[in-house]
């Protein structure tokens, strides 16, 4: 291993975070300003139900069977041992097992939805059962679109490019807060049109991704290829990644369905705003430790130890200044939100000290995270995922039913929830380091 193939590692890495930074901060603005019209243009309980529904049709982006985390392994490996056919082959198993694995939930999707009272699942009589349904359907055909051509992200992130991927939410929100804003002068207050304006923003970001990534590496270009050598690897690996995904899904995104269902889609809009505003920090944090992912691959499989030592000691480092803005916005949190929102929306201090405990625990298990999915070691992540998400929803019960926390108890048991994974993946990660495992594989 060469000091130059380390400083280059290291100088793209910080170049990622550097046009990271620019991306993320104008889609952030662009997501923020969108907020307020969207209230303004559905109303407080109509937002809810919509902010619920996105993140329920999120779920069906886990369904890629950890396939999108898979391929982004074993492209990055391919080319770190200079095989670029191997990694065309991987591109091309992968975009064309998730083409097919895209039309079936579509299809699933779609027909179960004529069957579920969605007045009953967003607890909520504001809008119609019928417009309920169509929103549904328009949301799931253009979620399940972009599951197949946001393979794209993993490409981009298997070469190191993950700037590239920040560029994708900066165009899709600029994309969205245009469109609505064209909504909210042309039409009436329609659940239906938001719905398209979102599904056609993220098509058309996805596609200017791919369209770039493909004319600067066109020797990538996938075909239509289904080799179960291929196949078979990226399901080994993705298997375990869907595992993850699937408790990170439970964990993460049951709280907004817990709070409406328990107390009504207008809490969903204070939780909303409130994790909006902390997901600054989170995605700061994000925009330092993503580009790790591929990084770690490459700099395992050169048995560069030297340089994820380096690494994670300064992540530990970007970690405390994490801790640090942290506690600033659980003290200014209220006000922002009145001069954002508006004064009249009153958000409970306890939801905001329990949601920055959130962002704590999430950054932490990042830094160790990145290592461990980028070398592909994954497996205490796994079993710590899974107690994890087994007594996530439970806990969320007992804390608002029998303790009678209030909304803030969803996303306390949340935090418990991550706790498990906090405390295994440095366990794991410090073993590796005194034991030279990757050394040694």
């Amino acid at each position: 291993m060469t000091d130059t193939v380390s400083s280059e590692r290291t100088r793209n890495y910080l170049r990622q975070i550097k046009v990271s930074v620019i991306y993320k901060a104008v889609s952030m603005a662009a997501s923020f300003c969108a907020i307020p019209l969207m209230i303004d243009y559905l109303g407080q309980e109509q937002f809810g139900v919509w902010s619920t529904l996105l993140t329920v049709m999120s779920w069906i982006v886990f369904f890629d069977l950890g396939i999108g985390n898979g391929l982004r392994n074993k492209v990055a490996e391919a080319l770190a041992n200079n095989d670029r056919l191997e990694a065309v082959h991987y591109i091309s198993s992968g975009y064309s097992l998730i083409g097919v694995i895209a039309l079936i939930v579509w299809a699933v999707v779609t027909s179960a939805s004529f069957f579920i009272p969605w007045q009953m699942v967003f607890n909520s009589q504001a809008i119609p059962e019928e417009t309920l349904l169509i929103t549904v359907q328009i949301s799931a055909f253009f979620i399940l679109l972009n599951f197949w051509i946001g393979l794209i992200s993993a490409l981009l992130g298997a070469v190191q490019k993950s700037s590239l991927i920040a560029l994708g939410p900066l165009i899709s929100n600029i994309l969205t807060l245009t469109l609505i804003f064209v909504l909210t002068k042309l039409t009436d207050a329609s659940i239906c049109n938001l719905a398209v304006v979102y599904g056609v923003s993220m098509v058309i970001a996805n596609l200017i991704l791919s369209f770039r990534f493909f004319q600067y590496n066109p020797e990538l270009l996938p075909s239509f290829f289904w080799d179960k050598h291929h196949i078979r690897p990226l399901l080994s690996v993705g298997m375990q990644f869907f595992v993850i995904q699937l408790a990170v899904l439970v964990i993460f995104t049951t709280d907004k369905l817990l709070i409406i269902q328990l107390f009504g889609p207008e809490y969903v809009t204070e939780y909303e705003v409130v994790f909006k505003l902390f997901s600054m920090i989170s995605f700061a944090h994000a925009l330092v430790s993503a580009p790790l992912w591929s990084a770690y691959t490459e700099a395992y499989h050169r048995n560069d130890t030297s340089w994820i030592r380096s690494m994670l000691r300064k992540q530990l480092m970007v970690l405390l200044c994490t801790a640090v803005l942290v506690l600033i916005l659980v003290f200014t949190a209220q006000f922002l939100v009145s001069v954002w929102i508006s004064p009249e929306l009153n958000v409970s201090f306890f939801l905001i000290i329990a949601m920055g405990l959130f962002v704590l625990i999430s950054s932490w298990n990042n830094v160790f995270a990145m290592l461990v999915n980028g070398i592909g070691k994954i497996r205490v992540q796994l079993y710590a995922a899974i107690i994890a998400m087994l007594i996530n929803i439970p806990l969320a019960l007992f804390f608002t039913n029998q303790l009678g926390l209030g909304s803030y108890g969803v996303v306390l048991a949340t935090c418990i929830s991550l706790l498990f994974v906090g405390i295994a993946l440095p366990i794991q990660v410090l073993y590796l380091i005194r034991n030279q495992i990757w050394v040694l594989r």
